[in-house]
């Protein structure tokens, strides 16, 4: 048995597990970490913490198991996708990261895009020239990498000057690791500066450079997630609780590492995660656009291959909302148990109240910062069940929505779904979102170490521990949901009335939370 640690860091913090050849992990260990939101449209983390973090949860790891520590063959890591990490020239993060929520930069990014002659905002011969060579564009709403760097530039000059390049968050952490600074072609495809039409030979652009006024020495070197990194330094082994020397694999992102460990490897071969935010995904042998939903084919982490990449952006983030208001300061595990427990005491369709899950804008299949959550048609009978039933409903709603852009993307009926993610533990979300989306939801077993077992798995096939077409033999399903037709009628008018108050109210969303 030959073994991985692999590390995936969240939004929330990270998870730590060993990895083994036959798919099985050891240690799972989590240790949290600090969201700082900011009243302008900012999210910041502190890398330090995250540092701090993940040798906390993988020293629980090799503890627990010193045997299998001692023969780790390899270190990798997945994170959290759409970061930006201002390195200084020591090699040290310069400032707090910017990751995926932040939406700042989105003033500077509609000044990037522009044209003359624009179609949707953009410039019609810049959007060509992006979509030909990348696959999509930098999005509006400024949560792009691309935006954040470009808010740096315009906002903090002084650290965008003195900044010897930007990472990505899982990027940053391989530095921690070896002292290397590199991008993976997966990582970087949301900076939209890279050529992707060879997926396995992503390369800067020069001219996508220029269009977007972004140095090309503020960037990484890029290598194949697949490539060894280098090995692990003897401070960052110690901080882990490994032997110094071991090698680390370059990784990938978290929508790339869940749908590895999911075990949806072959083309078209379909998962949803439920996390924090939402997607549903697959590999596809082709680079495509779709402009109208924001979808677009990008490069995968096995190597020729290409992913479906979208974002609903707001998943599970609206049961921690939830359980923030209704239990504050109680454990989050009990107070997902008693949300889910709520949420089943009520009937499908939640008494008729809709939840609409835009708690910080949205990005898939419509891209619009400006949308926001709320209820809709509750009533003096409204008890506290429906409310909470309708936020898991309101998820699943926007799934479906999300489904049908993705169905149109690949042309293709997706069906059977693996769930995997946070949110698939609960076994009512899982059943809510069958019958949401009238598909059989397959739960893969301990969905929540998707991340962590995908970009295991991914690392051993880097290795030659074993074949990527292995690995969907490696991933066990737990439970299997077939949808049921007559909540399935009732979610049919839900999700009608669904598409009908986005279509409604995008305007007054727009004129309320449009930025100054």
């Amino acid at each position: 048995m030959e073994w991985v640690l692999a590390i995936d860091l969240g939004t929330h913090g990270p998870k730590v597990a060993l990895v083994g050849t036959d798919g099985r992990t050891l240690g799972r260990a989590f240790e949290p970490t600090r969201l700082m939101l900011e009243p302008d449209g900012g999210a910041e983390q502190e890398p330090d913490d995250w540092w701090r973090a993940i040798g906390t949860a993988a020293s629980r790891v090799t503890e627990a198991h010193p045997t299998e520590a001692a023969a780790v063959s390899a270190v990798t890591v997945t994170s959290q996708w759409s970061g930006t990490v201002p390195i200084s020239p020591e090699g040290t993060a310069a400032a707090n990261a910017i990751i995926w929520l932040d939406h700042r930069g989105a003033s500077h990014i509609a000044d990037t895009i522009g044209g003359p002659i624009r179609f949707e905002g953009y410039g019609i011969g810049k959007v060509i020239r992006w979509i030909r060579l990348t696959g999509g564009a930098p999005g509006k709403s400024g949560k792009d990498p691309i935006a954040h760097i470009l808010w740096l530039k315009h906002e903090r000059p002084d650290l965008y000057a003195a900044a010897a390049t930007f990472l990505e968050p899982k990027d940053y952490v391989n530095l921690r690791l070896t002292g290397r600074a590199v991008a993976t072609f997966d990582s970087i495809a949301l900076h939209w500066l890279t050529d992707n039409r060879d997926p396995a030979a992503v390369a800067y652009d020069d001219r996508l450079l220029r269009i977007a006024g972004i140095d090309r020495d503020k960037l990484p070197p890029l290598i194949a997630a697949t490539d060894t990194v280098g090995t692990l330094l003897p401070d960052a082994a110690a901080h882990l609780g490994l032997p110094s020397g071991i090698a680390v694999v370059g990784g990938s992102p978290d929508l790339h590492s869940a749908g590895i460990g999911s075990g949806a490897v072959p083309h078209f071969v379909p998962h949803l995660y439920v996390g924090t935010s939402a997607w549903i995904s697959c590999h596809v042998p082709f680079k495509k656009t779709d402009v109208f939903r924001n979808i677009a084919s990008l490069p995968s982490p096995i190597p020729g291959r290409y992913y479906v990449a979208n974002e609903q952006e707001t998943a599970g983030a609206c049961i921690d909302l939830l359980a923030d208001v209704l239990h504050p300061g109680v454990d989050r595990v009990a107070a997902y148990a008693e949300l889910n427990e709520a949420a089943a005491a009520a009937p499908p369709g939640s008494g008729g109240v809709v939840f609409t899950p835009w708690l910080n804008g949205e990005r898939t299949p419509v891209e619009d910062s400006t949308l926001r959550g709320g209820f809709f048609n509750q009533s003096l009978d409204t008890g506290r069940s429906d409310f909470i039933r309708s936020v898991f409903e309101g998820v699943a709603l926007n799934a479906r929505w999300l489904l049908g852009a993705v169905e149109r993307f690949t042309k293709r009926r997706l069906d059977p779904i693996t769930m995997a993610g946070g949110g698939a533990q609960s076994e009512l979300w899982c059943r809510i979102h069958a019958d949401v989306l009238g598909r059989t939801i397959r739960r893969a077993v301990d969905p929540i170490l998707v991340n962590v077992r995908g970009v295991g798995l991914l690392a051993h096939a880097a290795l030659g521990h074993i074949d990527v077409d292995d690995i969907p033999g490696l991933i066990p399903i737990a439970d299997t949901y077939e949808p049921d037709p007559e909540p399935g009628r009732i979610y049919d008018r839900a999700y009608d009335t669904f598409r009908r108050i986005h279509r409604t109210n995008r305007r007054l969303y727009a004129r309320l939370n449009r930025p100054a």
